[in-house]
């Protein structure tokens, strides 16, 4: 048996090409953790169908980005400055939601190198049951189906953890410094929306997200900001505002420069690359905003990597 800790950080990843945007689609669809879908014995075909339908107009976003998502690669190097930060007595392993490389691959990685001891560590800063829970859903039901006995700790948010505060505000002074007055610019905190349904059922979702643009606004005064919400699917009511209303309603009041500020996403993927860079930016064009700009997403900035770092050492 090893000594070594590993760290398995949770992502819930992408299609890495065109031919995988189907199974991907299918894979999230089919989750009741994040959607329900009829009862559940027909879930799968439904999943099955909505993906097979969707798949072709996701390609085309894909393809403005390159053709897939970097979501794997960014998370893999997220890994790999982690244990280099970590130190020896550390291991970091990747594992995916929705696509590869799966929960259960990356147990049985750590299990080829005979370690017992793993933190599971979300890469979703703000708790919710769609995202964190379903993942540790995930890898619970791995960890049952394979028989393996773990000395297993969660991460489970850091949405108001001193240094995922400092990151973030980091990303934003730099946003901020490409323009000539800051105190003219307007910041809109864009976050993955989630259906209001969760929230009324107790999901600590909103509060999380509020705590972590408070904090960080504590750090920028004089600067007017805003919260909005991205990526609705279906027809049921989702968190509002959303960030194409958010836009239009700035631009109708005046603004002419605005910069996103992408919240509750740590590596760029299809939400900032191809939703907030492309989509909004020329929704914003078209209603007057001049200057349009996103903050670099976290990434594998050294001092978001220092952060989770914190956030694994202390671990009891």
């Amino acid at each position: 048996m090893s000594d070594k800790t590993a760290v398995l950080l949770l992502q819930m990843g992408g299609p890495d090409s065109l031919d995988a945007i189907q199974p991907f689609l299918y894979n999230l669809f089919s989750d009741r953790d994040i959607i329900r879908i009829g009862p559940a014995f027909l879930q799968p075909a439904i999943a099955r169908f909505i993906s097979r339908r969707r798949s072709k107009k996701v390609a085309e976003y894909y393809k403005k980005i390159g053709g897939k998502s970097p979501i794997r690669e960014l998370t893999q190097q997220q890994a790999t400055e982690l244990q280099k930060v970590l130190g020896d007595n550390y291991r970091c392993f990747v594992a995916m939601r929705y696509w590869k490389p799966f929960t259960a691959e990356a147990l049985a990685a750590i299990s080829r190198e005979g370690i017992t001891r793993v933190i599971a560590l979300s890469l979703y800063p703000h708790y919710s049951r769609a995202t964190v829970g379903s993942s540790i859903n995930e890898l619970e039901r791995a960890l049952v189906q394979t028989g393996t006995k773990l000395d297993l700790r969660y991460i489970r948010n850091f949405y108001d953890h001193p240094l995922y505060i400092s990151a973030l505000s980091e990303k934003i002074e730099q946003g901020l410094a490409g323009f000539g007055d800051r105190g003219k610019v307007q910041l809109v905190f864009s976050a993955h929306g989630l259906p209001q349904s969760f929230i009324d059922s107790g999901d600590p979702y909103l509060d999380h997200i509020r705590t972590t643009v408070r904090l960080t606004m504590e750090r920028f005064g004089g600067i007017s900001h805003h919260l909005a919400f991205q990526s609705r699917a279906g027809p049921v009511k989702w968190l509002e505002p959303s960030t194409e209303h958010k836009i239009s309603e700035l631009a109708s009041a005046g603004c002419k420069q605005l910069l996103m500020v992408p919240l509750s996403f740590v590596s760029d993927h299809i939400e900032t690359l191809y939703e907030i860079d492309i989509q909004y930016r020329e929704e914003a064009t078209a209603l007057g905003i001049v200057d349009f700009r996103r903050t670099e997403a976290l990434n594998s900035s050294p001092a978001f990597i220092s952060c989770l770092a914190e956030l694994v050492r202390t671990v009891k």
